[in-house]
Parts: structure tokens; C-alpha cells; sequence
């Protein structure tokens, strides 16, 4: 049993049994939807296909992110139970929770001197922070002491790939994310963005490809493009959804015919509702480990 607990945020976006199977604790952030206050809990008040649907429908989602209360609550039964802590925390280039956390971290660590509390922004979301959690924990479990640990979550985040596209462009209008020229432009040409998230956490948008089946492809093609070992990878592959599990399940079918030498499913996951809520429905994720994010 480590002396060490690893934690995080709801917005992993891996399943509520995967977490506990792991013995990983969360956090949830808190989001609301129409006229109704939510945690994100990982789907267990509320499935997936409801809350899209909602969003269609008309339904404003709006998330806020953990307050440092609320994370001084999370951590604390921990250190009095005398662990030390290492924390994973969403991108600081899309939330300020990561900052919220070191604050608690901060305040905690008077109040417990002997105890260690770390706090690590991961520079990822959804399954793609999910993704570097679920190696950090197979590190922990294969022994890895507290402070290499941390150096290795430092070490490997900005080796965590993170492509996305999306076939729905109404929420990143919704949201100001682009014009509502180009989302109308897009929508008339059948237009799907290609993002991935820089070395700062950022999504960022990098190609407009016209038609859905042509940009599934390309997102297998920049996995081959970046990943460890190009075609010969063998790591893990994370894919998350919202709303789209026929679109995901095409990426990995792709994922699987090019990189042969992969042992092991390719996972899929819904994209959570503190992501979900600013991509609405129609967004494929894709997560794995390549060459340094620039």
C-alpha cells in the first residue's frame, strides 16, 4: 500500500467504476443546466444522451469550476488520514481550477507540515488528462515513489497528443469560439475543424476539413504523423465523445488497422458534461503518446 494517494477532477471524463477500480479520487466541478445545478459526477445523475439532448433542445449549460473550499474539503481527509497527496488537475490554459487547487494545497500544507501535498496541471481535458492519469496510476502501482512519480507527471504531460474534430458547429458559435459567419460558412460546406491542444493547454484549431468521413481519416493520419513510434506504436489509445459513438467507434477502427502493433482495446469514453457543455454533441477526441506538444 503506497504511504501516497493519487486524485483528480471529474474532468478526467473516464468512467466512475474505472476511477474506483484504480483507487483514484475525484473531485467534482459543478455545471448547470437550463434552470437545474448539477455536479459533474461522471454521468450517474444524469446519462449522457439526456444531457445532449437538453443542449439540441435549447437548454443553456453553463460550468463552474471547484473552489478552493472545495478542494481544502477533498484533500483534507486525506492528509489526517497520514497520506500525502500528488493532484492532477485540468489545464490551467482552460480553467482556473488548477490554481485553485495549488491555493488549497497551499493553505493545507500549514495546517499539515509533515504531510506533502503536490498539485500538477496536467495541460490536458477530457480523456486526454484521463489519459496521463491512467499511466501516472499504472506507475504507482508498479511501485513508483512519491517524488518520481510527480517528476514523471511533469515529464510525460506534454507527450499526451490531444486531436479533436467536430461535426456540429452550433455550440462553438454558441460559445465565441468562431464567428457566426464561419459557423454558418462551415455548416453550408460540411466544414469539420481539426484542433489539438498546444504546449500551454490551449485548444487550438489547425486545419478545416470539409466533410466527416475525410476528417476522421486526417485525425488518424496526425496520430501516425506524431505518435511514439509512428506506425509501430504501442501504447495506450484514448478516445472521448459527446454524443457521437458511431463516429468514435469509425476513429477506432482506423486506430486499429494502421497501428497493428497495439495490444489492448482502444478506449472510449463519453466527453464529460464540464467539457460537453462548450463542444455540445458532435466531437471525437483522440489521446495518445507522441513527441513533444508545440
Amino acid at each position: 500500500m503506497s504511504d501516497y494517494v493519487l486524485t483528480c477532477s471529474s474532468t478526467v471524463d473516464l468512467p466512475k467504476a474505472y476511477l474506483e477500480g484504480r483507487g483514484i479520487p475525484y473531485v467534482c466541478f459543478h455545471y448547470r443546466l437550463g434552470q437545474e445545478e448539477h455536479m459533474d459526477d461522471l454521468w450517474e445523475a444524469m446519462d449522457a444522451r439526456a444531457f445532449y439532448s437538453r443542449m439540441v433542445g435549447g437548454e443553456d449549460a453553463k460550468t463552474s469550476q471547484v473552489n478552493i473550499e472545495e478542494y481544502m474539503d477533498f484533500f483534507r481527509p486525506f492528509l489526517e488520514d497520514g497520506k500525502d497527496i500528488l493532484h492532477i488537475e485540468l489545464s490551467s490554459g482552460l480553467s482556473g481550477s488548477y490554481n485553485s487547487a495549488r491555493l488549497a494545497a497551499e493553505e493545507l500544507r500549514t495546517k499539515f507540515p509533515d504531510r506533502k501535498i503536490g498539485v500538477v496541471d496536467s495541460r490536458g481535458a477530457s480523456s486526454g488528462f484521463g489519459f496521463l492519469l491512467s499511466y501516472l496510476a499504472d506507475q504507482r502501482d508498479e511501485g513508483l515513489a512519491y517524488e518520481q512519480l510527480m517528476e514523471l507527471a511533469e515529464e510525460k504531460k506534454l507527450l499526451v497528443h490531444h486531436w479533436f474534430f467536430s461535426t456540429d458547429l452550433t455550440f462553438y458559435v454558441k460559445g465565441g469560439r468562431i464567428s457566426k459567419t464561419a459557423g454558418f460558412l462551415g455548416g453550408m460546406l460540411g466544414i469539420c475543424p481539426l484542433l489539438n491542444m498546444d504546449e500551454a493547454g490551449h485548444l487550438i484549431p489547425r486545419e478545416k476539413i470539409r466533410g466527416k468521413q475525410k476528417v476522421m481519416q486526417r485525425i488518424v493520419e496526425k496520430m501516425l504523423e506524431h505518435a511514439e513510434g509512428g506506425p509501430d506504436y504501442q501504447g495506450k489509445v484514448f478516445i472521448s465523445q459527446s454524443d457521437c459513438l458511431e463516429d468514435a467507434e469509425g476513429v477506432a477502427a482506423l486506430v486499429k488497422e494502421l497501428f497493428p502493433q497495439m495490444d489492448g482495446e482502444v478506449m472510449i469514453n463519453p466527453i464529460g458534461p464540464t467539457i460537453g457543455a462548450h463542444t455540445g454533441p458532435g466531437t471525437v477526441a483522440l489521446f495518445f503518446f507522441g513527441d513533444k506538444r508545440i
